[in-house]
C-alpha cells in the first residue's frame, strides 16, 4: 500500500472516505445506512474515534475524523470490517431486497478477486486518507463534504440531507451523531 493511503501524522484530522465496490448504490435503504450510524457512534463510544463531520452518499461514505487515543488505520480497519459483515447479514436476509442476488454476486467476485478477504468483499480496499494540515484545506473537505448530497441532487440544502453532520453545522441543532465541531474560520484570499 502507497504511503498516500496511510495515517502518517496521528494526532492530526483526516478526510476520510471510503466507498462500496463497484460504487454500487448499497445506501438506499434507511437500514443499510443505519447499521453506519450505528458502528460510527459505536467507535465513538468503544475506540475513542473522534468524529467531526459525516456524510452517507448511496455508494460512498466521507468523514473527518480524528484519535488521539487509539490509530485511526485501525479504526477504519475495524469499521469497515464490522460493517462489511453487518450489511452482507442485512442483504441476505432483507424482505424487500430486489438486487440480493446481483448485490451477493459482486460481492463473492470482488472478494474472489482480493486475497485479503474471506469469501467476500463490500468495501474498496482504501480509504483515501488525506491529512487536514491547514485550516483551507480543512474546511475545504467540510464544505465538499456537506455539500455531496447537493451536488448530487438529493437536496436543496446541505441540512436537509438526514445522514450527515451538516443540520449540526448549518443549523445548530442535534444530528443522528453526536460530533465534535471543526472551529470557524474566516478565510481571506
Amino acid at each position: 500500500m502507497s504511503r498516500k493511503y496511510k495515517f502518517n501524522d496521528k494526532d492530526k484530522l483526516y478526510f476520510v472516505s471510503f466507498a462500496v465496490i463497484d460504487w454500487i448504490d448499497l445506501f438506499i435503504r434507511k437500514e443499510y445506512k443505519d447499521v453506519i450510524v450505528d458502528s460510527l457512534k459505536y467507535c465513538i463510544e468503544k475506540k475513542n474515534l473522534e468524529l467531526y463531520a459525516w456524510c452517507i452518499m448511496t455508494s460512498h461514505i466521507h468523514l473527518i475524523t480524528g484519535s488521539e487515543i487509539n490509530p485511526l488505520e485501525n479504526i477504519m480497519r475495524d469499521l469497515k470490517r464490522h460493517t462489511s459483515e453487518e450489511l452482507h447479514k442485512m442483504i441476505l436476509r432483507h424482505p424487500q431486497e430486489s438486487r440480493r442476488e446481483w448485490l451477493l454476486a459482486m460481492m463473492e467476485k470482488a472478494g474472489k478477486e482480493n486475497s485479503n478477504n474471506c469469501g467476500f468483499q463490500l468495501w474498496q480496499q482504501h480509504n483515501n486518507p488525506i491529512l487536514l494540515n491547514t485550516p483551507y484545506i480543512t474546511h475545504q473537505k467540510l464544505d465538499y463534504l456537506h455539500n455531496n448530497p447537493v451536488l448530487a441532487g438529493f437536496v436543496e440544502k446541505p441540512e436537509d440531507w438526514l445522514y450527515s453532520s451538516a443540520k449540526d453545522y448549518y443549523t445548530g441543532k442535534k444530528g443522528m451523531i453526536d460530533i465534535l465541531f471543526i472551529d470557524p474560520m474566516i478565510i481571506t484570499y
